[in-house]
């Protein structure tokens, strides 16, 4: 498929410098070590030139896709969907149903998206063929360090032999990049320096005290009024607690933490980007790989 036509499906004029990039020397065939900034514009840059490499008709998995949370694969997933690719694209991630996601690699994806402790389970269960995958993404490398994926990560990527090449996406310049990786003679792009993406941002305090906290909230959230707005907290207890004084104030609004069900929060989340709430109030959870372009104001 034509890559105009795929923007314009995304309503994107053109490529970024970085998916151009990206784009260009995976048409190499080597394997490519990405680093940018979040907000870069990553997954365009990686998707469109695995989409090009697809072949129609091919049965069994083709690219797997490798994050470290469940809401970057679903948003990954969602990009997938928009571009209108007619190409399958499953997503399979913890707290999901293993009978749904079992079903759904019955007819194999051309495109696997998974957290590596759900892709493991998969593989070990027999639930998909993954011998005949040539291309593997490793989204938000960094991260899924950082969650503790190794083990999982090397387990999959080992058994992965007739790899075409692989992509490793990351937002931090490692010393070393892990063997298990199973990169070789990589190109690397790197986009670390450039300061274009960093969005224009007016930061502002509100000095109060302890227990005026809540209240003080209350006021600012309506001198924002009807715009879209992300309420950090550091404990979902916060989180019940300021939602609990929002419904007292009858304000709508939704919350979003690891305490709740799957379900719930993908609800959530849906509601919050289509305009159905303004008001979402989340632990840092919300902060690991989601992108909601459209929110207007950040309180921590």
């Amino acid at each position: 498929m034509e890559v105009q036509k795929l923007l314009s499906n995304l309503r994107i004029a053109q490529l970024n410098d970085l998916q151009t990039e990206v784009a260009e020397k995976a048409k190499l065939n080597k394997d490519l070590l990405v680093l940018a900034p979040t907000g870069s514009g990553k997954t365009l840059a990686f998707l469109i030139p695995v989409l090009q490499k697809l072949q129609s008709g091919k049965k069994g998995v083709q690219c797997l896709i490798l994050v470290p949370s469940r809401e970057l694969g679903l948003q990954i997933e969602q990009v997938f969907k928009q571009m209108g690719t007619g190409f399958k694209v499953t997503c399979c991630y913890g707290g999901h149903s293993v009978k749904l996601e079992r079903q759904s690699l019955t007819e194999a994806p051309a495109v696997l998206i998974g957290t590596p402790g759900r892709i493991s389970y998969h593989i070990r269960e027999n639930n998909f063929d993954f011998g005949a995958i040539d291309y593997l993404v490793l989204d938000e490398f960094d991260k899924s360090l950082e969650f503790g994926f190794e083990e999982d990560m090397s387990f999959i990527i080992g058994g992965l032999k007739n790899l075409k090449q692989r992509f490793l996406i990351s937002a931090t310049e490692m010393q070393q990049i892990p063997q298990f990786t199973g990169l070789n003679d990589e190109i690397k792009i790197s986009f670390l320096s450039a300061v274009d993406v960093v969005p224009d941002l007016k930061l502002m305090r509100v000095d109060t005290a302890a227990e005026d906290k809540l209240e003080t909230l209350f006021k600012l959230i309506c001198k924002i009024g009807d715009q879209s707005m992300l309420i950090f907290c550091n404990h979902r207890e916060a989180v019940e607690r300021i939602s609990d004084l929002l419904i007292e104030k009858d304000l709508v609004h939704d919350i979003f933490h690891g305490g709740m069900e799957q379900e719930d929060r993908e609800r959530a989340l849906l509601k919050f980007r289509n305009g159905s709430i303004k008001i979402l109030i989340t632990t840092d959870l919300a902060a690991r790989g989601l992108d909601i372009p459209e929110v207007g104001y950040i309180i921590h």
